[in-house]
């Protein structure tokens, strides 16, 4: 008897050993067990907004204990269409998220893509930040007004660069601008780059009159003196930048970009609570928090449902802004 009961005893101290722990990596004081093999698709090329926000997430996931070590890895194309394609071809796949924002809200209506982001699983919005107009330390126009008086003269001849597709935010904000400045949208030339990376290369090296783009990817080039903001896309100034606001160069423009995180179509309850946990936690870590402020994010956080549902009514908005441009029937 006394042999059996030393038996049972060790077999029950094993089997709760053998355990995973259930809490530990998603309170931030675990040792990252808990979301083991978490890989970050980013449908851009490395520089890009999706790329930083993704290795920045990523990072300060490990750092804070929520996960073991992330897989950043890139799958450009399309606007961010491929990397959906990729990432609603992982059914079930709990352990893949896509970084994703504005941009690849666009681009499933301009690129006519198989894959749209109703098929996938929403899992977060994480930030917001303003837009920029920004030119080369070189360029000739000095203001925004400059801008607008070269741009007026004949659009054709005055290219904007953005880091993504048509329907995109750097796609959408300059229309709207251009329409805010009595500019036919129609007439305006833009030229699309895949990503920040390759539009920061066409903007210093005069390949367009200018670019637009979100703060956090040309913050280092901003600081030291290689590109020079015109004017900014957001309802107030932006602190550290020394530029006006659309509206307090008379143009009445507000424009933000968001960026958020999406997972394969059909996980599990589990699953899927898993990954919104994860998120919810980066959210309310301190490594997260100093990211926010070192990037010149805002917090804009919205989890599972809420986010679906406002992914939803971005969908609508983007569809309706194209259809008014006349880029989508």
């Amino acid at each position: 008897m006394r042999t059996r009961s030393v038996v049972a005893v060790v077999a029950a101290l094993a089997a709760v050993l053998l355990i995973p722990p259930v809490v530990g990596g998603l309170t931030g004081g675990g040792d990252g067990t808990q979301l083991r093999g978490l890989r970050f698709l980013v449908p851009n090329a490395p520089g890009g907004g999706y790329d930083i926000t993704a290795r920045t997430a990523a990072k300060a996931m490990e750092d804070a204990g929520i996960t073991g070590a992330v897989e950043v890895f890139n799958l450009p194309g399309a606007g961010g269409t491929v990397g959906l394609g990729r990432t609603v071809n992982e059914s079930g796949n709990d352990r893949l998220v896509m970084s994703m924002g504005l941009g690849v809200v666009g681009s499933v209506y301009t690129n006519d893509s198989p894959a749209k982001l109703t098929d996938t699983t929403p899992i977060a919005r994480l930030t917001q930040e303003t837009e920029i107009v920004v030119v080369g330390k070189d360029s000739p126009l000095r203001t925004l007004d400059d801008l607008t008086a070269a741009w007026k003269a004949d659009p054709g001849a005055v290219p904007v660069g953005g880091g993504s597709s048509p329907g995109g935010p750097d796609h959408l904000a300059p229309m709207l601008m251009a329409e805010g400045m009595g500019i036919d949208p129609r007439a305006v030339n833009y030229v699309s780059y895949d990503g920040g990376g390759e539009l920061l290369a066409a903007v210093l090296g005069g390949k367009v009159a200018f670019g637009v783009s979100g703060l956090s990817e040309y913050a280092d080039q901003i600081e030291a003196g290689e590109l020079r903001v015109l004017a900014v896309t957001a309802a107030q100034r932006v602190p550290g930048v020394d530029a006006p606001t659309l509206k307090e160069s008379g143009v009445n423009v507000e424009f933000a970009n968001w960026r958020g995180v999406v997972a394969p179509p059909g996980l599990s309850d589990e699953g899927r609570a898993e990954l919104v946990a994860a998120f919810t936690t980066l959210r309310e870590s301190p490594e997260w928090k100093e990211a926010l402020e070192r990037n010149g994010w805002q917090d804009a956080y919205l989890p599972g449902d809420e986010f679906a549902a406002f992914l939803h009514s971005e969908n609508d908005r983007v569809a309706g802004v194209l259809r008014n441009l006349g880029l989508v029937a």
